[in-house]
């Protein structure tokens, strides 16, 4: 019985990339007009958000979010979330309704007319390279300025699928203080069980978000990095490992 499942995962992999695709060419015109100035980011995040809903329902993902406090349309913030799965991207995009810059990992720009898109939409960094890593500030500083929000997946990459949660990295955080925006810690429970990285896994159910509360950092310096860092992983893991205890995470 269990071979069965191979050609689903196969066939549900292959599904995926389908759904990443049809948007895209049929709205591909528009996008590069979105994406000629920035001044019409905004624009082009909302057709994004169109774009993650349409494969999140199209793999079957009964996606439902949970918030206790809603971000001011009129601020920015530092949107952080535990990473395990491709579609972190889709439903963050769902999740969050403030325009935001992904700041992610370089190899994505690959990806065939995601990539395209990808690359001239987000803060690219290449982690093995200290300049890179630098210049991720001073683009994430100009976006700021021009009244977006910036995410952040801060574990670095995705870790080993045994690892409920890695550490966090100081990036998102020192950015946070640099410019007093307020930290918003985000939990994904099941994108891990529901599409993993993991080539033979994955099916279509229940895919739940939680929008924790905001932690302030106005009056923090560069010294309390540490301290916020460890706070944010600590709201995260503590509702993982709840949903563990209480069965609602397997």
């Amino acid at each position: 019985m269990a071979i069965l499942k191979y050609p689903f995962w196969i066939f549900y992999r292959i599904w995926f990339y389908i759904l990443v695709a049809i948007p895209i060419i049929v709205m591909f015109p528009i996008l590069l007009i979105s994406i000629s100035r920035e001044k019409w980011y905004p624009f082009f995040f909302k057709l994004a958000r169109l774009w993650a809903k349409f494969i999140l329902i199209g793999m079957g993902f009964n996606y439902k979010i949970a918030k206790e406090e809603i971000p001011d349309p009129k601020k920015s913030y530092m949107f952080v979330a535990n990473h395990t799965s491709m579609t972190d991207i889709m439903l963050m995009l769902a999740t969050v309704k403030n325009p935001f810059v992904f700041v992610g990992k370089k190899e994505l720009a690959k990806i065939p007319l995601f990539g395209f898109f990808y690359k001239r939409t987000c803060i690219l960094v290449d982690r093995s390279s200290v300049k890179s890593r630098q210049g991720v500030f001073l683009r994430a500083q100009r976006r700021l300025k021009q009244g977006l929000s910036i995410c952040i997946f801060p574990e670095g990459g995705v870790p080993e699928e045994h690892i409920l949660l890695d550490t966090f990295k100081d990036g998102a955080f020192r950015l946070a203080i640099n410019h007093q925006i307020p930290v918003v810690p985000i939990t994904f429970y099941d994108n891990k069980k529901r599409f993993s990285y993991t080539f033979f896994s994955g099916k279509p159910g229940k895919m739940r978000a939680k929008v924790h509360k905001f932690i302030k950092t106005e009056g923090l310096t560069i010294e309390d990095t540490k301290h916020l860092n460890e706070n944010t992983r600590a709201v995260i893991l503590n509702e993982l490992s709840n949903a563990i205890e209480s069965k609602k995470l397997p």
